[in-house]
């Protein structure tokens, strides 16, 4: 593929096919590209017999398509040092390779391949339901890590979105191929999906090959109308597990993807337990005190709904005493209004690790196809910072106040 001179980069740009799928283009210097299909469905589209079926999917794509075995696939993008990737969560799937530019066809033509064709072979399914029982035991010897599809089992209790991605062992041994068929053909269409591409090429010949490779694929009306859940109640549960640490979820539902409150509880999560050493959590708990090894807040928004939770694992003696430090700083949140000079730095703080973040264009490309496929648009980090710089103290405080209350929170906790 021919690439871009070196003039100056100038915005995505985007464009529909006939059979509805979208496309948008990031243009990029890099020698490096990236490109892929995600999927608007995941865990919470299953129903009730499929629970792990969209990360089922997701494995056995790569295993057979009308024109090619498992070992074709594996080789197509490893034979000019590309990768092959894909992953899950509970409302999209992303397949998707990094390859250098001169490979963007190879690339693309093979991910056509195996998100439309693919045929799942039974064969391949009986050796690969054994990787994913290996993955799931693997994940459930991993406290730190469960903690967190069990939390949000709790908060949508008996909802698809509460469901652990990777499944039950028990169930997946019972899919077979027509299993895996009848998932995509309710998801796996044109309309239902955008093809992203971050990279050094020219828009006009990524469209071109497009319509080339998808001349064949219809247009499909996809009903993937979702089913909300019901009224949060918050719980508190203690679960006995034989584990040396005791580890600790406390939080709430939080706001949907498109509610205009979510950036503020985005700067007030990083500021409560973001990724920086000076969060207040990590200064309290672990700075001053010396009582954990890690603490973290966390926030995820989905479509309809959204989860807002802090972690923390610590010796079983010292879990009250956690429990009392992080509730204090919470209540500092919803009590306290914040200096101009505090909101100022924690802002600064905010941008700047978003700026660093940017560096990465393989999340630069996955953040994009999320973006473009849930609102439509894709957004700059410079319109993201001005969201944010945009946020007042009055707005944390009614924010704090809503998310952070005591009687709104939900407790898990393993010990």
């Amino acid at each position: 593929m021919k690439k871009l001179a070196l003039l100056p980069l100038l915005g995505h740009h985007q464009y529909t096919l006939a059979n509805g799928l979208r496309i948008i283009h990031q243009p990029s210097f890099s020698d490096v590209a990236y490109c892929g299909f995600a999927v608007d469905a995941g865990t919470r589209d299953e129903l009730e017999n499929e629970q792990g079926m969209a990360h089922f999917v997701e494995h056995l794509i790569f295993k057979g398509t009308q024109k090619r075995k498992a070992w074709h696939i594996l080789n197509r993008m490893e034979n000019v040092g590309g990768d092959l990737n894909a992953y899950t969560n509970k409302e999209e799937t992303v397949i998707y390779s990094a390859f250098l530019t001169e490979h963007f066809g190879r690339a693309f033509e093979l991910l056509a391949d195996i998100v439309f064709h693919s045929t799942f072979p039974q064969r391949e399914i009986e050796k690969e339901t054994e990787v994913i029982i290996d993955e799931i035991q693997s994940y459930e010897d991993t406290p730190s890590e469960l903690i967190f599809d069990d939390f949000e089992d709790l908060i949508f209790r008996g909802h698809p979105l509460g469901r652990n991605i990777l499944g039950n062992p028990e169930l997946l041994k019972t899919f077979h191929s027509e299993d895996a068929a009848a998932f995509t053909s309710r998801f796996y269409h044109p309309g239902n999906m955008v093809f992203f591409v971050w990279g050094n090429l020219y828009f006009k010949q990524i469209i071109r090959l497009a319509e080339k490779l998808l001349a064949d694929v219809p247009a499909v009306t996809v009903d993937n109308r979702r089913t909300p859940p019901s009224l949060y109640t918050p719980e508190k549960l203690v679960v006995h597990k034989d584990t040396h640490q005791a580890h600790v979820m406390i939080g709430s539902r939080g706001y949907n993807a498109y509610d205009d409150k979510r950036t503020a509880l985005y700067l007030l999560n990083n500021i409560l337990g973001g990724p920086g050493m000076n969060s207040r959590l990590n200064v309290s708990l672990r700075e001053r005190r010396g009582l954990v090894y890690n603490v973290e807040s966390n926030l995820t928004s989905y479509t309809d709904t959204g989860v807002f939770c802090t972690y923390f694992g610590c010796d079983p003696d010292d879990v009250d005493t956690c429990m009392r430090l992080v509730m204090k700083e919470l209540k500092n949140l919803r009590d306290t209004k914040m200096t101009s000079l505090q909101l100022a730095a924690a802002k600064k703080q905010l941008i700047g690790q978003i700026g660093v973040a940017s560096d990465n264009n393989e999340n630069n490309a996955l953040g994009m196809a999320k973006t473009f496929l849930h609102y439509n648009k894709y957004e700059s980090s410079e319109a993201v910072y001005q969201r944010i710089e945009q946020i007042t103290p009055e707005i944390l405080l009614e924010v704090a106040n809503e998310m952070f209350a005591e009687d709104y929170l939900s407790t898990l906790i393993y010990r």
